[in-house]
């Protein structure tokens, strides 16, 4: 080993900028391009409008205004405003800000000092305005760097801060917002806080029931059991119900913060609920049953909230305050009392739901001795060495894996040339290849006893590990890769068929993708391009001048190991699958799987003219 110096001129001292775009990872989690909804970019919005919400929850303005173009954001709230002699030392300093006398925010959910500075490095152009008391102060930076700074003047603007920013992109590479991504995010402010007015790019959000409206939005596609059951009190709200699907789906909140990986208030609700129903009912039922399909929310405001990492995605305190009752108990006391006493208010809905926990028992048992031997054969297949090519993160525990974690990909291929290419060129630190032998079975109608049965399902199930819980998925992103023929849309079209059936929260979650692969190859002896289009083929082909060699890829075995890893490295593109709230799965399943669906046959035919249209317009533009 070579001899490394270790002296003082190696020890470094970084400021306040410098840490963070060093390790941005650290304070806004994954960096991404926006694709996924857990993406960086989305969470420097969410920093800003967390302050504007902990004022709204001070009392303090009602309105938020928000724009948000592919790559700008501006935020107007119309709180107290950062007092005027601070403006640039809470955009700027670490460790400065308001939050740290639990008098002026006891509730609120940014508590270190960290996030707008965060915002404020990671952008390539950050600006401030606070408005106060008739005055205002205004600052410009640029990647941290203070470069403009007024003095205070007179306003007739009413009391706020204004913040626009455009993220860096040095750091967040080709980066793009999705607004549908933000449309949803906005609304969970929305739904948390019944009657604050969000304005996004000229739309109005705005929630009258809080978690009410909130389930009611997130299941208007679904046949529930019965009403939505929505109970209120100090420092709590629920929300919850009994849907058709498998899975359990859980939207949890803290301080007005969305905590999408749950935490000790969501483990404390279900395990409420069960408590409720087992009591109430007079019998032991297994806690599976009663959570089978049960969809529910949670909000709940603590003091001085502990997360278990700076982008605040999981709650880790165990106590409503300093010197109050633990999470857990407090849960449960306003459950045992106002659960317990709506079912004997609503005994036809106490009925219903004890009809859906009864349907689940039967089902669970009746899948039992399928799910053994299952069980039983995916370990002889032994997975992690046949089907599953893993990654090496799985193989270490440290704590300091988390972030690279996030990074995981699973990519499903089909055929022995696709997944040896992706195999020979995937990183294998955090990418690995399911291998799926031919087409897997269609799961559409079939009851999810079919997922033990056939062994290529059971092997999939178990190599994303969500079997028990969707919470347990290995692969922070699980991406079909399959070639762009009429063969290889069909194997897409039974993939998702077979998530949808049976692990929608996978999809909801924002997990799964689909990879786009280039169409086709242009080069001349100098220049080489891909092209995932026919029109980016026709205009690579016009740079060339007409002299190219031209390959049209059939399949992804097609392409060679080098050529593939330039697709799934830092420039992969892949397509999120989005399930919109007013996307009803059965249906969307029928339209796509249901035999000879009239639905589909007229979208065929009316769409078979233009199809041919888009050809001839093509065959047009071509120099040949």
């Amino acid at each position: 080993m070579a001899d490394v110096k270790y002296t003082e001129s190696e020890i470094r001292s970084l400021d306040w900028k410098e840490h963070i775009r060093l390790r941005p990872g650290m304070y806004i989690g994954k960096l991404g391009d926006g694709a996924s909804q857990d993406d960086g970019i989305y969470i420097l919005i969410k920093e800003i409008i967390d302050n504007s919400m902990d004022e709204y929850f001070m009392g303090h303005g009602k309105v938020l205004d928000i724009d948000v173009s592919e790559k700008q954001v501006t935020i107007r709230d119309y709180g107290r405003g950062i007092p005027l002699g601070k403006v640039v030392e809470c955009v700027s300093r670490i460790n400065t800000g308001g939050k740290y006398d639990s008098k002026a925010f006891k509730k609120s959910v940014g508590l270190n000092g960290v996030g707008t500075k965060a915002v404020n490095a990671l952008s390539q152009n950050f600006e401030v305005t606070s408005y106060r008391d008739g005055k205002e102060k205004y600052a410009r930076f640029e990647r941290g760097e203070l470069l403009e700074e007024s003095r205070q003047r007179k306003t007739k603007e009413p009391n706020g801060t204004l913040i626009h920013f455009t993220p860096d992109e040095e750091i967040f590479k080709k980066f793009v917002f999705r607004e549908d991504y933000l449309e949803s995010q906005f609304w969970n402010y929305a739904y948390l806080n019944a009657g604050f007015k969000i304005k996004f790019n000229g739309k109005v959000l705005v929630s009258k029931d809080g978690l009410k409206d909130l389930l009611a939005k997130k299941t208007q596609s679904e046949d529930l059991r019965y009403p939505i059951i929505h109970l209120r009190g100090d420092d709590i709200e629920v929300a919850l119900t009994h849907g058709t699907q498998y899975s359990e789906q859980y939207y949890s909140f803290v301080n007005g913060q969305y905590t999408t990986q749950g935490g000790n208030h969501l483990n404390a609700f279900r395990e409420a609920v069960v408590k409720v129903f087992r009591e109430y009912f007079n019998k032991n039922y297994d806690a599976r049953d009663v959570r089978t399909a049960l969809i529910g929310a949670i909000s709940l405001r603590v003091e001085d909230p502990i997360f278990e990492s700076q982008t605040k995605t999981k709650l880790g305190s165990t106590h409503m305050g300093p010197d109050e009752e633990t999470i857990r108990t407090f849960v449960q006391n306003f459950l045992k009392k106002e659960l317990d006493n709506y079912l004997h208010r609503n005994p036809e809905i106490a009925q219903e739901i004890q009809k859906r926990i009864s349907q689940s028992e039967r089902e669970r048992k009746e899948i039992a001795g399928i799910k053994k031997l299952a069980n039983q054969r995916a370990k002889k297949a032994n997975v992690h060495n046949k089907k599953l090519r893993d990654c090496r993160v799985h193989l270490s525990d440290k704590r300091g894996d988390e972030e690279r974690k996030l990074a995981t990909t699973l990519f499903i291929t089909e055929g022995d040339s696709a997944s040896g290419s992706i195999t020979k060129a995937r990183d294998v630190q955090t990418q690995a290849v399911f291998s799926l032998r031919g087409k897997p079975l269609n799961c559409y109608g079939l009851s999810k006893k079919v997922v033990y049965q056939n062994e290529e399902l059971n092997l999939l199930q178990h190599a994303l590990n969500i079997e028990d819980s969707i919470d347990d998925l290995r692969f922070n992103r699980v991406v079909i890769a399959t070639d762009a023929d009429i063969d290889g849309m069909h194997i897409r079209l039974l993939l998702l068929t077979f998530f949808l059936q049976f692990f929608p929260d996978l999809v909801r979650r924002g997990h799964l993708h689909i990879l786009e692969t280039p169409l086709f190859r242009v080069r001349d002896k100098k220049h080489t391009y891909y092209c995932y289009s026919e029109r980016e083929k026709q205009e690579a082909t016009e740079k060339l001048r007409g002299k190219a060699e031209i390959t049209r890829f059939k399949g992804l075995g097609e392409i060679s190991p080098n050529e593939f890893k330039d697709f799934i490295d830092e420039d992969i593109r892949l397509e999120p699958v989005v399930l919109h709230e007013d996307t009803k799965i059965e249906d969307i399943l029928s339209y796509y799987m249901g035999k000879n669906t009239m639905a589909r046959q007229e979208f065929i035919i009316g769409n078979l003219r233009i199809e041919l249209d888009e050809v001839e317009e093509e065959a047009e533009l071509s120099p040949s």
